[in-house]
């Protein structure tokens, strides 16, 4: 007989698999951004190719003195077959967490956002709907980025921040089993500092995002050692 703790796990996995084929909304307005530079980039290699596709075959009618029915079919069938695979590949690279640690100032929020648009199906509804709000925060960090140079110990911070400490905390809950993540360890359960975790960095996004619109850059380096101590506690705790 089935146990009510592995009918939960088993409930829980199907809402997960159901929300995976479900196409959910985007977190912030970067990650749409770079979507769309990448599609756009694709319509103009598909042009491209069409293009050099009809001056070849031009170049080819000039010589031969018509290519006739025949090479008028070819050339739109290889047309068509050029603009399908350049729309369709290569599909736009997804941020990994390593990746996510190098990545320039320029494009960290987006690249952070469809990071985090790829694991909600992994995580509870509570986490997501603070997903939501961080991607709001990203959307109004990312002007201030483009004010600091890559190697600004306040850059750095904002790196650590967004491209370390996030995907850690997440990666952390992900790899515990489904079947402890409502149980209490350290007076809370995984879900819970997950939330928590979550929690701490929409509001040290909001933070530093104030502090780097005022200039106040030394603010900035001390509240990355605070959220660094801050981590330590929590691990030390769980």
């Amino acid at each position: 007989m089935t146990s009510p703790a592995s009918q939960s796990d088993e409930i829980l996995e199907s809402s997960r698999r159901a929300l995976r084929n479900v196409r959910m909304p985007p977190i912030g307005t970067k990650s749409q951004a770079l979507r769309r530079a990448h599609f756009w980039g694709r319509v103009s290699k598909a042009a491209l190719a069409v293009g050099a596709v009809l001056v070849g075959a031009g170049i080819v009618d000039a010589i031969i003195d018509g290519i006739g029915f025949w090479g008028v079919m070819i050339t739109g069938l290889v047309g068509a077959a050029a603009a399908y695979l350049l729309m369709r590949y290569p599909d736009m690279p997804m941020p990994t967490t390593e990746s996510l640690r190098q990545t320039d100032l320029g494009t960290l929020a987006g690249k952070t956002e469809i990071w985090l648009e790829s694991q909600r199906p992994a995580l509870p509804a509570p986490a997501v709907t603070v997903m939501q709000d961080i991607g709001i925060r990203l959307d109004q960090l990312a002007p201030q980025l483009q004010t600091l140079d890559d190697n600004d110990p306040a850059a750095r911070e904002v790196r650590k921040l967004v491209g370390e400490h996030l995907p850690e905390l997440i990666n952390g809950y992900k790899r515990i089993p489904d079947s402890l993540k409502r149980k209490e360890h350290g007076g809370k359960t995984p879900e819970q500092q997950l939330l928590d975790g979550l929690k701490l960095i929409d509001r040290e996004i909001e933070t530093m995002t104030g502090q780097i619109s005022r200039g106040e850059l030394d603010k900035l380096a001390v509240r990355g050692r605070y959220l660094e101590l801050k981590y330590d506690t929590d691990a030390s705790n769980a």
